[in-house]
This record gives structure tokens, sequence and C-alpha cells, in this order.
């Protein structure tokens, strides 16, 4: 028989501070390092110091770029994407960086569950480790007729699909952000219903071009950009691109994303970039490029028709647009 004999400095393994608690060495000096001026803030202020804490994902990046994702025109400045952005959770205003920084980014669980093989909750970083991280530029259109290239990092939504391991009997992706009125204090509002939600269908899930965000501009995504994790789908309007994913849920019935819920007869499930089917209250056919203020003609699907067309035939009397 092996008795372990544990010398007196030592712990149980059962007592250690589990990985995604810990977040890595340089985060865990730079809280510890302010921790005699923490203990005398009050609580909003101490968590936002925590909020200051550096992201642990920071020496990923930057990713690898993917040669095969180009752009047809110049990249956005870093300067205007990270103040022009839309996040209801903090201010209705495009101006809302500096509220942003309330979000706590660490610890950040994500939950995976319905109709999976077997339902399971990963801390970000872990999920980092077992994902190819590339960079991919990208268009990006809003439904408010405005557009901009960005070159974002992360990996392929269809390589997290295959994580979870769906059943056979999912036919849609719903994806929730967090929901914590304390540090999103827009989400108080009651004209909102929290939490954000947006759904694809396992086809639009595992096409080539559905991307999950961890990163942008070499760095890990910024917070009013929707860090941890955020999603890019291209050929759809921006409204498509949840923010700050905390679930994953594999299900049989079309999800009812947060916009649609709010005004069905403006949003809608597809919500597609198509340039001959205006929005209720403005023309789709034009964009402003952000940081020029030129306008330039929308293009179909976003100009991404090659490469998703193919999964809207035979659907033509659906709604496939916004």
């Amino acid at each position: 028989m092996n008795v372990i004999r544990r010398r007196g400095w030592e712990i149980p393994e059962s007592c250690a501070t589990p990985e995604h608690l810990f977040f890595n060495r340089r985060a865990f000096l730079a809280a510890a390092g302010t921790g005699i001026a923490l203990a005398g803030l009050p609580a909003g202020a101490m968590a936002q110091r925590v909020a200051d804490i550096p992201d642990p994902s920071e020496s990923l990046y930057p990713a690898k770029n993917n040669p095969k994702y180009v752009l047809d025109r110049d990249m956005t400045p870093e300067k205007v994407n990270l103040n022009y952005n839309n996040f209801y959770e903090y201010s209705t205003s495009k101006s809302l960086a500096r509220e942003a920084q309330q979000l706590r980014v660490r610890p950040w669980m994500v939950k995976i569950d319905g109709m999976v093989e077997k339902p399971q909750q990963i801390a970000i970083d872990d999920l980092l480790k077992q994902m190819p991280l590339e960079e991919r530029l990208y268009r990006h259109r809003c439904v408010e007729a405005w557009g901009m290239a960005v070159p974002w990092s992360g990996f392929p939504l269809a390589e997290f699909v295959k994580f979870c391991k769906p059943l056979s009997g999912a036919k849609y992706l719903k994806m929730e952000t967090f929901n914590d009125p304390k540090m999103a204090p827009g989400q108080g509002s009651p004209l909102y219903p929290w939490p954000y939600v947006e759904g694809l269908t396992m086809a639009e899930a595992t096409n080539e071009l559905a991307f999950l965000v961890t990163g942008a501009y070499g760095k890990p995504v910024a917070k009013q950009m929707g860090a941890p994790l955020r999603l890019a789908v291209p050929w759809k309007y921006g409204f498509k691109s949840i923010k700050s994913i905390v679930r994953f849920s594999f299900v049989d019935k079309q999800p009812k994303g947060l916009w649609e819920a709010i005004q069905s007869s403006e949003y809608g499930f597809w919500a597609n970039v198509n340039p001959q089917v205006p929005h209720p209250r403005w023309s789709q056919a034009s964009e402003e490029v952000l940081g020029t203020g030129d306008r330039r003609p929308t293009l179909m699907f976003n100009g991404y028709g090659e490469q998703v067309a193919e999964m809207y035939k035979g659907l033509e009397k659906e709604r496939l647009w916004a």
C-alpha cells in the first residue's frame, strides 16, 4: 500500500485554486500588487480595479493571418473602431468606450448545453488552448447603413461546434451574453429583454465564414467590442454578431433574438445583407464607410455571396433580410 505523506507546506490538489480563477502569473501579480490599496476601496471601486487586470491571453496575439480572407477596402483605423460601438448593455450612445471598461473579462465561464452529448462549462482561457487561433480580415455591415473593415482574431465557429458535440436533432445554435446589471448598467433598462440573445441555423454556424472572435488589431478584443468572446458573421447585419457570449445552447426550435423580440417588423432572424431590401425606415442601397465618411454601394450578402448564398436556396418564402 502506497501511503502519501505530505510535507507541512503541501496542500491536497483538491484545495488548489482552479486554473480559470488563477488567470495567469502576470495578472495574478498585478492584482496582488494592488491588494493593499484594494482593501481600502469601496465595493464599486474594487470591482473597477479588478476589471483593470491585464488579459491573460495577451501573449497569444497577434495571431497568424489567414491569407484566404482579404478585403476590397482599407482597414478601418483601430482608433475609429474603438470609439464607435453598439453595446446597449452600457449605453445607447456609440461613444461608450469608457463605460464598457466596467466589463470584467476574468474569470469568464462559457456554458455549453442543450442538445449535446455532454453539457459542460469551460473557462475562456482553457477554451483558447483547444482552438486554432488565426486572424481574418472581414467587412462588417451594420443595419444602420454604415460599414467598417476589421482584422478579427479568433477561431472558426465550426471548430467550436465540433468541440461541443451536438446531437443530430440540433437544428439551431442559440447564444446568450452575460446578464449583470451591476456590471453593465444598461441592463437595468426595462426596455430590453435581457440577456442579449441571438441564433444561427446549424448550417450557418458551421459555414466557413462564421467566426468566434477573441482578438482584434493584434491584441485581445477590446471590452467595448465584445470581449472576451463575440461572434462575427460578416454576411449578416451586425446585430447578429452577439458580444460577450457566456452560453451556447444547441436547440431544435428557432431562437428569437433580442432585436427580433423588441421589433419583429424591423429585425428578423435571418438578417442577411441585401441592398435591394430597405429597412422600414431607411435605404440599405449604400453604406457610410467609417473613418472616411465616404458612401459606397452595399454588396449582396456584404460581398460574401459565393460562400453563403447556397445555404438559402429553397428558402425564398422566408424573410431572409432584416
